[in-house]
């Protein structure tokens, strides 16, 4: 699915249509997508407090926008996939790891 998504958002990029969302966000620039990421992020993080449908919800918009983001920036998912197995198994101390302090 997240593959098919990529590749959807990717061909916006390269063959824009008139009225799609994904070529406004594009036509917008990098500032735009990364307002409309930061946004999801923060109510993703608000309906965690609240009903799972609205986080499943939530979290399908960050998902599309994170994307956008990535397609705009030129990474692909493999690159992803790459840094996410490198970190399989590894053990990271909390003693290392940046405090966070009263959520």
């Amino acid at each position: 699915m997240l593959e098919n998504l990529y590749a959807e958002i990717k061909s916006r990029k390269t063959s824009p249509k008139e009225g799609s969302y994904t070529t406004y966000l594009f036509d917008q620039g990098l500032d735009k997508i990364l307002k409309k990421v930061g946004e999801e992020a923060t109510e993703v993080v608000i309906a965690a407090k609240n009903e799972k449908a609205e986080l499943i919800s939530e979290t399908a918009d960050l998902t599309y926008h994170l994307l956008v983001l990535l397609v705009e920036s030129g990474v692909t998912l493999s690159e992803i996939e790459e840094k996410l197995t490198e970190r399989v198994g590894r053990i990271s101390k909390t003693s290392d790891r940046k405090e966070i302090r009263d959520l």
